[in-house]
């Protein structure tokens, strides 16, 4: 259907108004803002939204169509001329600048991945594997049941049922004593980060993070103006002691852990060391933000329980993210915490966003108790492990020579050690000309110093896949090392 012209038109001007309304129209095509081929109103629709007798629209839609402007198809309505009716209208662009001085852009931006490449860069999960047919079931129930209240303003903590499924699941599974009055729902994981920064902390707050880590948060805690302090990290993820020195020579407000997985290394942290964790934190005050983004996937082992699990002070604030079970593109991740921090949460994110998308809020719900959720976790976790040994030994038989690595018991990603006479830059660069993608170890250091690391992802494609991304991984890997073997042996 077209869209509405809306002129403005002077009944006490001596033009008479079918020519006003033909002098705007034909300024608009000039223009580019009526694009050729684009249908304009019925002269009945538009004489009513304009005000006018709709002989007046006749009388100018004549004139248009005498200069050649528009063109009107029996049955079909009225159009933009095309070329060569009508010469080329000059084209209406927005400034290519702002014409106000912005702030320094404060986001660090991840590459991008080459269009098709086989990306190993990435520990997304593989929507091919998405249950699909269930999902649009769900939609459709919950569409046909509750379409008017669904699509309608609703509680800005999340749908209650599922909030509800999803502390009866971290109850079950991770220990955590938490009801559905516990549960904020948020739009994907980052979101429950930055409604923590904003919430929480305040502009110049210190917060402790992991030296090695992701930069995606970082990124959100520096838009917060807050002021990141990073530790050190080992085999047991991060070292407590170190954290206990800080807080005692500095007012530190938070800590960000990822201790189910490290991101990016996989290390566990340890039982005791959790415990040591927690005591820092209640003497000291601190929260404790624990991203647990990944703990459905484990694989040789029982899953260590979460920090929170064991929390008895409330200072732990618990992130979790649906977007590794089912799709990054359903923006659906959630925190767990006190009562009253869940209120404070949620007053922040009212006032940001009002709501998330409670269609899609139910849809799952509807999931998580119909046990597809449990089943497609199962079906999961069967195909990551798979992909984990396909890639493990499609990397020793390709790149044994440079790469080492532990398996990891779980995760979405193996974090290897890499030669140091590998160029790493370079290898990323021709890996890329290939059609692969990784990261080198220095994307994910606080301070961008050089890491002979890689971080290589094995849930978004399948074994087959893996094995031509070693493959193409060991093809880049000579014509980065030529030039320096000659030198070497030189």
């Amino acid at each position: 259907m077209p869209w509405q012209l809306h002129r403005a038109l002077d009944p006490d001007a001596d033009e008479p108004l079918f020519l006003q309304l033909v002098r705007a129209v034909a300024a608009d095509i000039a223009a580019g803002r009526l694009p050729t081929g684009v249908r304009l109103p019925s002269s009945r629709s538009l004489a009513g939204s304009l005000g006018v007798n709709r002989n007046t629209v006749l009388a100018a839609y004549q004139e248009l169509a005498a200069e050649g402007l528009i063109v009107t198809r029996p049955a079909g309505g009225t159009f933009v001329a095309p070329p060569p009716l009508v010469a080329a209208p000059v084209a209406h662009r927005p400034p290519a600048r702002a014409g106000f001085p912005l702030p320094p852009h404060p986001v660090d931006l991840v590459p991008r991945d080459p269009p098709g490449a086989l990306v190993l860069a990435r520990a997304a999960p593989d929507p091919r594997l998405l249950p699909t047919a269930e999902l649009a079931r769900a939609y459709r129930r919950v569409l046909l049941r509750h379409g008017r209240a669904l699509l309608f303003y609703g509680d800005p903590q999340g749908e209650p049922r599922l909030r509800a499924a999803l502390a009866a699941m971290l109850s079950s599974t991770r220990a955590l004593p938490a009801g559905a009055d516990n549960v904020l729902v948020t739009r994907g994981s980052q979101m429950a980060l930055d409604l923590c920064a904003r919430a929480l902390l305040g502009p110049g707050d210190t917060v402790a993070v992991e030296e090695l880590g992701n930069p995606v948060v970082w990124s959100a805690f520096r838009l917060a103006r807050l002021d990141l302090v990073p530790l050190p990290v080992d085999e047991g993820g991060l070292v407590v002691s170190a954290l206990e020195t800080l807080a005692a020579s500095r007012r530190v407000r938070a800590v960000y852990i990822t201790p189910h997985h490290q991101f990016p290394t996989t290390s566990v942290m340890p039982a005791a060391r959790r415990r040591g964790l927690l005591e820092v934190a209640r003497r000291h005050g601190l929260i404790v933000l624990e991203d647990d983004y990944d703990h459905e996937f484990h694989y040789d082992a029982r899953p260590v329980l979460p920090v929170a699990s064991a929390d008895d002070s409330g200072v732990v604030v618990y992130i979790g993210t649906l977007s590794k079970i089912l799709a990054p593109g359903l923006r659906l991740g959630f925190v767990v915490a006190p009562r009253e921090v869940i209120a404070h949460l949620t007053s922040v994110r009212r006032a940001l966003d009002i709501q998330g998308d409670h269609a899609t809020e139910q849809a799952i719900a509807e999931l998580f108790e119909d046990g597809e959720i449990l089943r497609h976790v199962h079906r999961m976790r069967q195909a990551y492990a798979s992909r984990r040994d396909a890639l493990a030994d499609a990397l020793r038989r390709e790149l044994g020579s440079v790469l080492s690595f532990e398996v990891p018991t779980g995760g979405m990603a193996l974090w290897a050690r890499v030669a140091p006479d590998v160029d790493l830059a370079a290898w990323g660069t021709r890996a890329g000309e290939l059609g692969v993608s990784f990261r080198g170890g220095a994307v994910y250091d606080f301070k961008g110093q050089p890491r002979h690391n890689a971080r290589l992802a094995f849930t978004y494609h399948d074994e087959a896949e893996l094995a031509e991304a070693a493959r193409r991984l060991a093809r880049a890997l000579p014509a980065v090392s030529a030039g320096r073997s000659r030198r070497d042996a030189s």
